[in-house]
């Protein structure tokens, strides 16, 4: 065989399995899309994988899940969203993330997109309505806002002297925030309480907001929902018992850190429907054909020991109320 000829025929056996490669159907791709870090997230993300293995998905064997942990970066939105969207993955996940949802909606009418929103979807434009979503945009209302009044009523009750009441909001997490300046008057007006409204949006800004407290004292502190703030859920348990400060948080992850009561949607449900849904629009099913679902679990979660420490008698009537108290 004549040099250029060898040549050549290496070139095409060593080409064929490549191309032979590229003509195998590629897996699906399911982005999804947290505020949270993965750190505090694997028992987040387990629940997502378990409610796609239901449906029949396995992770690197059928299906691939691209984990996006945003940090509370939530300026890294449009473009991971854009990116998504230019390489046409088979969903977009954003569970417990209210703000990724209008920037996916926005950045696609086509790739189906699995949400888990605080806010109601139909006023944040993400669907028609709840039953007949209508568009390619489907998931869980978590309720997480408008349980604000009954969060701001139960911390009353377990500090039922606390008539100043610091409200933290991250500004970046735009709808929860705005939709929390608009509730929290309402919630706080029928229980005689004034309200300081304190931002933040890193960890330092979380420093700053409680020496802000120490400066200028509330009786209590109400954390408004926040994926970031999740993150930072050990900070605010450290920063609350060196500065005496009541919080009432909206997870009961931040109880379990050594905060002093929370109220609210069970975070691991909401990443299980939205894995849910994720697996039946793999299988074919359309979102505008998913009714969007509403949090049905509410936990309300008292710290023991935390609230011992601040000097605090749990009332018989909130212990017997309370999911857990954690002692």
């Amino acid at each position: 065989m004549r040099r250029r000829e060898f040549i050549s025929f290496l070139g095409s056996t060593v080409a064929w399995p490549f191309a032979a490669q590229a003509q195998q159907p590629m897996m699906p791709i399911v982005g999804l899309l947290s505020p949270r870090s993965p750190e505090d997230s694997s028992r987040l993300g387990a629940a997502f994988r378990k409610a796609l293995n239901e449906a029949g998905y396995i992770e690197g064997q059928n299906v691939m899940v691209e984990y996006h942990w945003l940090e509370g970066q939530y300026n890294r939105l449009p473009t991971l969203m854009a990116d998504l969207v230019r390489r046409r993955v088979a969903v977009i996940a954003t569970p417990a993330f209210t703000a990724a949802a209008p920037v996916a909606k926005a950045a696609t009418t086509t790739i189906p997109i699995v949400f888990g929103v605080a806010e109601d979807p139909v006023k944040l434009g993400l669907v028609a309505s709840f039953a007949r979503p209508g568009g390619n945009a489907t998931g869980i209302n978590f309720l997480a806002t408008e349980l604000t009044a009954k969060r701001l009523g139960l911390l009353h009750d377990l500090v039922p002297k606390a008539v100043r009441i610091a409200v933290l909001i991250n500004p970046a997490n735009a709808p929860t925030a705005e939709t929390t300046l608009q509730d929290i008057p309402e919630a706080a007006r029928p229980l005689g309480l004034q309200i300081q409204i304190l931002n933040a949006g890193t960890s330092r800004e979380i420093e700053a907001a409680f020496a802000t407290l120490a400066r200028d004292p509330a009786d209590a502190l109400f954390v408004a929902p926040d994926g970031f703030f999740s993150t930072r859920r050990v900070q605010f348990a450290t920063l609350a018992a060196h500065h005496r400060v009541p919080v009432a948080y909206f997870l009961r992850e931040f109880v379990e850190a050594g905060g002093l009561m929370s109220y609210g949607p069970n975070i691991l449900d909401v990443f299980r429907q939205v894995g849910v849904y994720a697996g039946q629009i793999l299988k074919g099913a359309k979102p505008a054909d998913l009714p969007v679902v509403q949090s049905t679990k509410f936990e309300f979660v008292i710290n023991g020991q935390t609230a011992r420490l601040l000097g605090i008698e749990v009332p018989n009537a909130l212990q017997l109320l309370a999911d857990e108290v954690i002692e």
